[in-house]
């Protein structure tokens, strides 16, 4: 399969996205259209999107390589995902509903005051930049290697295509078009995922009931893990973190809730949220089971395993050695998995700039839908700038380590909400910042600690105790109870 033939797909797949784009947003480009979809989203869209939304680029190399060191463990926390999203149907959704909220951090500074609100907003947009584009760049880079070297692209060129296609088709009516892009990039991605399986068993020479089999009887087959409290991969470690991780990245993220709440109305949006939560379950199954079909056709085929987990897919993509048709499919649903990612952080980091930071919702319509414009053209250059400097850098340790720092963001969001739900205090609103940042450094010292002198490694749980800290000193910094309606 040569580089033109590649090229030809990515091309028409490209096209199909604008003409969307443009089927969607030719009567509807005003700034209601653009932050709430003008709360006509059918749920279902809503839902089926959510999924590529969720499995970024990264996701689709990096699920299927897990089980090479960790078996089929990650199901652990992929199982604590569902209830998250039960809490966020039942609690989260009839808050941001209750209060017509268009960005999530307005409830911030309603239940605390500017300097929470503010607080809030910074912290995601930190995380969301710098996590959104390290995203975007690692599939830069694939795409790079597959297709553009062979015709002398330079990355430049190709990190700035990448990020103008996703502004085309995001700029006129933002989530109204990003609902229904990204129902066809999930079906693309799962499409792609569901085909290179397929291909994988014939290569093996298998019909389902034999993967299934195969599969079961593997010795990468473990799911649970009950009985050794030091490993990350415990049973409750895994299941707590995954109904905190969700909470936080999805119910407490501009960027996901977003979606939700251009639904019609509360009841569809919860209709959504269950819905999503529960086909997150076996998506994320299939991405492990097909990491035990590479691993048993790469000992088969007698390959040299690639030293990281998330070079086994590419290894076999890239490599021909299931036929020419799996790096098409690998190549689709990479893009795919990419901008169904990426084209929502672009509108969420554009509504958060404008409703939290430039209070754009002040102004006249035609003011603030020039604003607007221009700050997501903005951010889409500095997406770009960052995905030239993660290049320039040329280590994917640095990426590693951004999204340490990313995760480490989301916990002073989870203390904040979570002290503002469940109490009725009310901290002094200038020293909630303060909190804030000395929340996760506390963390850090904490799990440098713990680490040195026990051996003991904080996994994801370090997030419920980034919370636990952040809502301890907002109750240290508390002034007496007032009435609250939240």
């Amino acid at each position: 399969m040569n580089g033109t033939f590649i090229l030809l797909t990515i091309l028409a797949y490209l096209g199909l996205l604008l003409l969307i784009a443009r089927l969607t947003g030719a009567r509807h480009a005003d700034n209601e259209a653009f932050f709430r979809g003008n709360r006509q989203s059918p749920w279902y869209i809503v839902s089926f999107g959510m999924i590529g939304a969720s499995l970024s680029g990264v996701t689709f190399v990096s699920v299927p390589g897990m089980v090479r060191f960790i078996d089929m463990t990650y199901m652990q926390t992929c199982l604590g995902f569902f209830f998250g999203y039960l809490v966020i149907a039942r609690v989260l959704l009839p808050l941001y509903y209750r209060l017509n909220l268009t960005s999530i951090y307005t409830y911030l500074g309603e239940r605390f005051g500017p300097g929470a609100y503010t607080t809030g907003a910074s912290f995601f947009l930190l995380s969301k930049l710098l996590g959104a584009a390290a995203r975007l760049y690692l599939v830069c880079v694939i795409l790079q290697h597959f297709v553009f070297d062979a015709f002398h692209i330079p990355f430049a060129v190709t990190a700035v295509g990448t990020v103008l296609l996703i502004w085309l088709y995001t700029r006129r009516s933002g989530i109204r078009t990003i609902v229904w892009t990204d129902s066809l990039q999930t079906l693309c991605l799962l499409a792609a995922l569901g085909l290179i399986v397929w291909q994988v068993t014939a290569v093996l020479g298998l019909d389902v009931r034999g993967a299934v089999d195969l599969v079961r009887e593997s010795p990468y087959s473990r799911i649970f893990v009950f009985d050794d409290w030091q490993s990350k991969q415990n049973f409750f470690k895994q299941f707590l973190s995954g109904i905190f991780i969700t909470i936080v990245m999805t119910g407490l993220d501009q960027d996901m809730m977003q979606k939700n709440l251009s639904c019609r109305n509360l009841k569809e949006a919860q209709k959504n949220m269950c819905c999503y939560g529960i086909s997150f379950v076996p998506v994320n199954l299939l991405f492990l089971a097909l990491g035990i079909l590479l691993l048993t056709a790469a000992g088969r085929m007698g390959l040299e395993l690639p030293a990281s987990g998330d070079d086994l897919l590419p290894l076999f993509a890239a490599g021909g050695h299931l036929g020419s048709a799996v790096l098409v499919f690998f190549t689709v649903g990479i893009i795919a998995a990419a901008f169904s990612s990426a084209d929502s952080a672009l509108a969420a980091l554009t509504t958060s700039c404008c409703i939290d930071l430039l209070k754009i919702g002040r102004l006249g319509e035609e003011k603030a839908r020039r604003i607007r414009r221009q700050v997501h053209l903005l951010v889409s250059v500095v997406f770009v700038a960052c995905i030239l400097v993660f290049e320039a850098v040329g280590s994917r340790s640095v990426i590693d380590t951004i999204y340490v720092l990313a995760s480490y963001t989301y916990g002073p969001l989870l203390g904040l909400y979570g002290f503002g739900l469940f109490t009725r205090r009310h901290p002094c609103d200038r020293y909630v910042p303060v909190v804030a940042v000395a929340s996760p450094l506390l963390c850090f010292a904490i799990d440098s600690f713990t680490r040195s002198a026990t051996g003991y490694q904080f996994g994801y749980e370090l997030l419920m105790l980034n919370g636990l800290l952040t809502a301890g000193g907002l109750y240290l910094l508390s002034l007496r109870p007032k009435n609250t309606n939240f």
